[in-house]
């Protein structure tokens, strides 16, 4: 799916920079990102696929959590569960495979160079299809995202042929020998501007859409101690569209993405864009990396006092949402990310 909109905005990017650039995806996000092509195939997204999950596949897989565990194996490998998942993965994929010869058809797909795969996904779980593609001439690109790496693992026969292996996410580097870290493409030009607040009430905004990776069991009531001391009000970002939670967003003073192993997301650069100061764990090794980064790095045990400077001082906000806004247009300016992936890929008759 077009999770976060991350997929569509490399096609954007890709498109701006002169390239014909075509996405395709399984099926629509609830949140309502934008669409090119989807093909909404049955038995991808549905109401019990996670009870399906339970009984047929590897309770490892469905496990959402907010910390890093490194698998035994680097990489971890897919193999189905078991012969019900299985047998589950070949009736669907039978299913699907008139709406995936037509999308192949619309885009052209043989008359491409490029094919770049989120997550490491073939329409086809045993990678028949982008193997032949391979051996057609064409470059094949791997970018991971979420849990990919952590939870399911590669699909032995793509990463075996992949020719660049990139990951937005700075842990998995961790989980592979052999992947790039790229910052998240994100198109900052689009946010909304931030609402001023002439409530001396702080408003402060958590976006708990996992809570478990979030670590929102820790962060909520630790806010509420805050809120029984400080003049602020608690603005949960949940169950709403992607424009709804972007209008609630700008709203906010202060933002409070997650806590764990796993470092920023999205809703961090989203608030950044906006101009809003934001609380967020980061990855083992991020901050030596990147040490110019502007987040307020909070943790289980510091959130507290972390946010207090930042709910006592107008100016300490203001200072650090400018300074967040201008590290996101530095670091996670899309037609940067691509370029980056494009150089990596060795894509030299590319004019950019």
């Amino acid at each position: 799916m077009n999770v976060a909109g991350v997929p569509i905005t490399f096609i954007k990017t890709e498109r701006e920079i002169g390239h014909n650039s075509r996405l395709i995806t399984f099926s629509r996000h609830h949140r309502g990102y934008e669409e090119d092509i989807c093909l909404n195939l049955p038995l991808f997204n549905f109401p019990g696929l996670y009870t399906l999950k339970k009984l047929i596949s590897d309770r490892n897989r469905i496990t959402i959590s907010n910390t890093v565990a490194p698998p035994n194996k680097i990489p971890l490998y897919w193999k189905p569960h078991g012969s019900l998942e299985k047998l589950f993965i070949r009736l669907r994929e039978t299913i699907w495979s008139s709406k995936i010869k037509d999308a192949i058809s619309q885009v052209k797909l043989a008359d491409a160079d490029v094919i770049q795969l989120d997550g490491g996904l073939d329409f086809y779980r045993d990678g028949h299809l982008i193997t032949d593609m391979k051996q057609c001439g064409k470059k094949i690109i791997c970018c991971y995202t979420g849990s990919d790496l952590r939870v399911r693992g590669v699909i032995p026969a793509i990463d075996t042929i992949a020719d660049l292996n990139v990951t937005v996410e700075f842990d998995h580097q961790l989980f592979h020998p052999n992947i790039h870290h790229v910052f998240f493409p994100f198109d900052w030009k689009s946010m909304p501007t931030k609402k001023q607040n002439s409530s001396e009430t702080i408003r402060i905004g958590h976006a708990p859409t996992y809570r478990a990776a979030k670590g929102s069991d820790i962060i909520i009531p630790a806010l509420e101690k805050l809120r029984s001391q400080y003049p602020i009000e608690i603005v949960l970002i949940e169950n709403m569209t992607y424009k709804e939670a972007l209008a609630v967003k700008a709203s906010c003073d202060i933002f409070v993405d997650q806590i764990g192993d796993l470092g920023y997301g999205i809703n961090s650069l989203e608030a950044m864009a906006m101009g809003i100061p934001s609380a967020s764990c980061l990855a083992s090794g991020f901050a030596e990396q990147y040490p110019d980064h502007p987040f307020i790095e909070i943790n289980g045990e510091n959130i507290i006092d972390q946010l207090i400077p930042y709910i006592q001082s107008v100016v300490l906000r203001n200072k650090s949402g400018d300074n967040a806004r201008t590290w996101v247009q530095k670091h996670h300016d899309a037609k940067q990310v691509v370029q980056k992936i494009h150089k990596l890929a060795g894509l030299i008759n590319v004019q950019e």
